[in-house]
């Protein structure tokens, strides 16, 4: 029952849930099961076990007497750890937070509870979530699970069906003896890993500049950054408040649309989100992309881009043109200047937001200091690592009065033509915009760690932070397998709140698509 219940989609699983094939407690074993076989992979920092089992009992009460909650009512889900979590430590990743117990939920975290959702745990992240690796955590760093020392079977959809029972195996037990490891993505690499694995069948990530979107390329998964303002961002720890977005991570686009549809709204705890009544997203079974047109900016290829992800690019637009899309070239001419520009507002925030923890009111507070100046000093000295005492110092030298002109402002004038450049696009009549999502395949960590966590961000933000300077919708989908037995994933970005559209045409990819489930051998 193990490798059905791995590939089941979570409208799947429900629907053996409300048949009695499955309980809610035998799926909560399955996946408690995956959490404990998968351990030297560091995918949780806190699993909520106890509190998991009571709630599928609950949940398993509620299915006999018929009434459910809604779709999600038994399902596993995680949370990344910079989601506050009621009683539940919420740590960020970083010595700061170390002992942070929240006394109230994340909106979207509330929201899915409110569903019947279980809570697994909280899954592993870089400190604060600044970084594209999960390797700056205080928990050490998260694995990818397409590259370790755990067996695994690859399982591929039929042709002429969805469903787990049209599942076959293709290739016998797969392997690798690799002394090194490869990286999972960031920074919601735990998040990623979770889902992959089958520790729970949808996590929540946050995406500030690629955090969901690159650890669900690099894992095999989809992974989700809705319209800026959509989802409530109350009870996420922030970054960077203006980029900021709850990201949905799942193994296939239904699961994903599914999730939107709970989490979208407006939010009176959060000003930032929207009034307008959200219309839940219906993806079609047989959707059609007849008419789509689809946009490949030439401007995101860039050096460093290796070959087989160039040739994913081609492939998966050419696939689009033969299904009926109209697929063009386009120019995004400030594309050159994103990285930086994000640079320069992300220290910017930071340095602001951060200026919270000082040790008085909450979070780490360093003893035996003589005075006040030592007391904050030595506290944020010794809560952050050097990634974020780093941000911190650059955003304070961004907003001295001498360079708030030339490097803030400016900043914020290099977004506006970025943004302008996805307007001029969408204007033409675009409903799409193809990209990648990562310039390669997942690394080895002995590669990873030849370049600090600024050089790394740069490149893997390169294709995926525009998104977040423009505020539009943005979800990676996984493509095909690399030379290395590695995911290779692409991106689709659309007009905000055309979360519909975006989905749609993945779906029509995903069901054209040989990309296979990885089924771990526990």
């Amino acid at each position: 029952m193990a490798t059905p219940r791995l590939c089941m989609s979570i409208r799947e699983i429900a629907s053996s849930l409300q048949n009695g094939v499955l309980s809610s407690s035998d799926l909560l074993s399955f996946c408690i099961r995956q959490i404990k076989a998968t351990k030297s992979l560091n995918v949780f920092i806190t699993v909520t076990e106890k509190e998991a089992e009571d709630l599928a009992i609950q949940s398993d009460v509620r299915i006999k007497n018929g009434s459910t909650k809604g779709l999600l009512d038994g399902i596993p889900v995680a949370f990344k750890d910079n989601f506050n979590t009621k009683g539940t430590r919420t740590s960020c990743g970083s010595h700061m937070l170390a002992n942070y117990y929240p006394t109230y939920n994340a909106t979207v975290v509330q929201k899915l509870l409110n569903e019947g959702a279980i809570m697994m745990g909280k899954t592993n992240m870089d400190e604060f979530a600044m970084g594209s690796g999960t390797v700056d955590s205080i928990y050490g760093p998260t694995k990818n699970p397409w590259r370790s020392e755990l067996k695994y079977k690859l399982w591929h959809r039929s042709k002429h069906g969805h469903q787990a029972s049209s599942l076959m195996e293709k290739e016998q037990i797969t392997t690798f003896t690799d002394k090194d490891w490869f990286i999972a993505g960031g920074s919601s690499g735990g998040s990623a890993v979770a889902v992959a694995v089958g520790s729970c069948f949808a996590a929540l990530g946050s995406d500030t500049g690629g955090s969901t979107r690159n650890p669900a390329a690099q894992c095999g998964i989809i992974g989700l950054k809705p319209t800026y303002g959509l989802l409530s961002r109350y009870g996420l720890i922030p970054l960077v408040n203006s980029m900021d977005v709850p990201g949905i991570l799942t193994k296939t686009v239904d699961d994903a649309g599914l999730l939107l549809n709970v989490l979208a709204g407006h939010d009176p705890k959060d000003s930032t989100t929207v009034l307008d009544p959200f219309c839940p997203v219906n993806i079609s079974e047989e959707p059609n992309i007849s008419g789509v047109h689809v946009a490949v900016p030439e401007e995101y290829y860039c050096p460093g881009m290796s070959s087989e992800i160039v040739e994913t690019w081609k492939e998966i637009a050419d696939l689009l043109e033969r299904g009926g899309a109209k697929v063009t070239n386009v120019s995004m001419p400030h594309t050159q200047y994103s990285i930086s520009c994000y640079s320069v507002l992300n220290c910017c925030e930071v340095a602001s937001n951060f200026a919270r923890y000082d040790g008085i009111e909450y979070g780490h507070r360093a003893t035996n200091e003589s005075s006040t100046e030592s007391l904050y000093a030595t506290t944020r000295h010794e809560g952050f690592n050097e990634v974020v005492r780093g941000r911190i110092l650059a955003g304070n030298y961004f907003l001295l009065r001498r360079n708030y002109d030339k490097y803030f402002q400016k900043a914020l004038k290099v977004r506006r033509l970025i943004h302008n450049d996805f307007l001029r696009v969408f204007e033409k009549g675009v409903n799409v915009i193809l990209t990648p999502v990562t310039l390669t395949d997942s690394p080895p960590y002995s590669l990873w760690k030849l370049k600090d966590n600024r050089q790394q961000s740069s490149i893997e933000d390169y294709c995926t932070q525009p998104a977040n300077m423009a505020g539009v919708p943005a979800v990676s989908f996984p493509c095909k397998l690399s030379s290395q037995q590695l995911p290779i994933s692409l991106q689709l970005m659309a007009p905000c709140f055309q979360e519909q559209t975006l989905l749609t045409v993945v779906k029509w990819i995903e069901q054209r698509l040989d990309f296979p489930l990885l089924d771990l051998q526990l």
